[in-house]
């Protein structure tokens, strides 16, 4: 494969970079509060603030009823710790502007691998729907703060592969950060190897055991950096623990299949993409389709990777595209170099002061706040009032009920549960089993339920003896035990009406 040679304007396209990472950064802060939607947000952060207050480290469940004291770590401590010092400072616009600041300069430092590569069209149109596929996990949760670091970690491993070298050594601690910060460095690790027999591949023959030997230490030392975090090798062992979830996977909509039976911006770029590629006939060197496969093939999988593809994929494309499509075309002759010199300082400077702008905007104004649905403030208050300690909770409120000090049954850390609760769970939840429900209700000694309101399980409590109803608005209902309360009634039958007779 012929790595295209990068051009000499290195200033013009460094303005690509600063305007998207601005604009983004900007409108992410403009939709903030559609960043708080998650409801895991709420027990990522209360968990940093828990490392923050103890000085440690979980090793055990100390947050719900069902799992305590059962092993469980926080692989992704860093990020926890980052978004509770956020919130201390400055609240929910706290998480918000470094979740915002992170998404931007990942797209930052996309832009400007692909826009030393490819020309200023192909390149944006690249971005945009790379923007598109990812934009439903913006989120203030961990993997936003890792963006950044994946997307720089695998432009060092892809750069390496087309000039067919060895990574710097430099990359290092980026592995380090990662995996400190979310559980995906172990996808990074994977990665090492696909993309070193992708540089092998593009050195002559004699040359090749030599690189591979060079590569496979490189990886040596990128695992045991992995392994500088608080778990040490536990954390690689955690990763384990997801994929061992089964059929539960499948209940949880970040881990749920990609869906296309609504027309959504995947689909889209997707078929978009495949028909360029027919149109023009692209091609890409053996490695780079298995690369590429491997990817659409996680994407596929799970809801939750279509961001891995959207952030990488036009990376292992870049150098290929440039190839048949031809590099950048800059006029390096002086007076275009004078004109970009001072489009570059107003447009870094406009770039600057609009990301400065909207922080100050967003720290003021003090306008975010989780989505309302995530949020059952008032029936958590009305549980605590009633001293209820062991709570049959919907998954999406565990997170809600740690931050407010109470322990719940279940909540966004599935690994911890395991797949047979959770599925157990879901099916007493939905009552697809009755029998499982009041199971449930009886083993854990359930002494109310905070449920949503249309739950079916919301609504047979509705209807049995044993359970009052004492809290309802929009979105919760909220049972109680009370052995006076009694629902059944005879059913009134009316008398038949007989015709009268003529």
């Amino acid at each position: 494969m012929t790595v295209p040679q990068i051009g000499t304007a290195p200033a013009q396209r460094l303005i690509q970079p600063c305007v998207l990472g601005a604009c983004l950064y900007a409108g992410l802060l403009v939709m903030g509060n559609r960043m708080l939607a998650d409801p895991d947000t709420y027990w990522q952060i209360a968990i940093g603030r828990w490392i923050l207050d103890t000085g440690s480290f979980p090793r055990t469940d100390v947050f719900s009823f069902t799992m305590h004291g059962q092993p469980w770590i926080s692989t992704q401590w860093l990020a926890q710790v980052c978004y509770a010092v956020a919130f201390s400072l400055a609240g929910w616009a706290g998480p918000v502007v470094l979740a915002a600041a992170s998404i931007a300069g990942a797209f930052a430092l996309l832009a400007w691998f692909i826009g030393r590569r490819l020309d200023t069209l192909t390149a944006l149109i690249l971005l945009m729907a790379a923007i598109a596929i990812a934009s439903p996990h913006f989120l203030v949760r961990p993997h936003v703060l890792a963006m950044p670091v994946m997307v720089a970690w695998v432009a060092g491993l892809i750069l390496a592969a087309d000039r067919g070298e060895t990574p710097s050594f430099w990359l290092l601690p980026l592995m380090t950060l990662w995996a400190n910060l979310h559980g995906s460095y172990v996808f990074g690790l994977f990665l090492i190897g696909a993309i070193a027999l992708d540089a092998v591949l593009n050195v002559e023959a004699p040359a090749r055991v030599r690189l591979l030997l060079r590569w496979f230490v490189f990886g040596l030392i990128a695992l045991a950096a992995s392994c500088i975090t608080p778990y040490g090798f536990d954390a690689l062992l955690a990763a384990r623990n997801i994929l061992n979830l089964g059929a539960a996977l499948a209940l949880i909509t970040e881990w749920r299949p990609m869906n296309f039976s609504r027309v959504g911006a995947f689909e889209v770029c997707l078929l978009l993409g495949l028909g360029t590629a027919l149109l023009k006939g692209l091609t890409l060197p053996p490695m780079r389709i298995v690369i590429m496969l491997g990817l659409l093939h996680m994407a596929l999988s799970h809801v939750r990777n279509a961001t891995v593809l959207a952030l990488l994929l036009p990376i292992i494309l870049a150098t290929p595209l440039a190839a048949q499509l031809g590099k950048r075309s800059d006029d390096t002759e002086l007076p275009l170099g004078q004109w970009v010199s001072w489009r570059q300082r107003i447009a870094v400077s406009a770039a600057a002061v609009l990301i400065l702008g909207m922080t100050v905007y967003a720290l003021a104004a003090d306008r975010y706040r989780p989505a309302a649905n995530v949020t059952p403030a008032a029936a958590v208050a009305i549980l605590k009032k009633n001293h209820a300690q062991r709570v049959f909770n919907d998954y999406d409120f565990g997170g809600y009920m740690i931050s407010q000090g109470m322990a719940p049954f279940i909540d966004g850390r599935t690994e911890l549960y395991g797949e047979k609760f959770v599925v157990d769970h879901y099916a007493a939840y939905e009552m697809r089993d009755p029998a499982i429900f009041f199971a449930l209700l009886e083993r854990y000694k359930i002494d109310a339920t905070l449920l949503r309101r249309r739950a079916p399980a919301a609504q047979v409590l509705d209807q049995v003896d044993g359970w009052r109803k004492i809290f309802i608005d929009d979105y919760v209902v909220v049972h109680v035990r009370d052995a006076d309360a009694r629902h059944s009634v005879e059913p009134q039958v009316k008398p038949e009406v007989k015709p009268a007779s003529n």
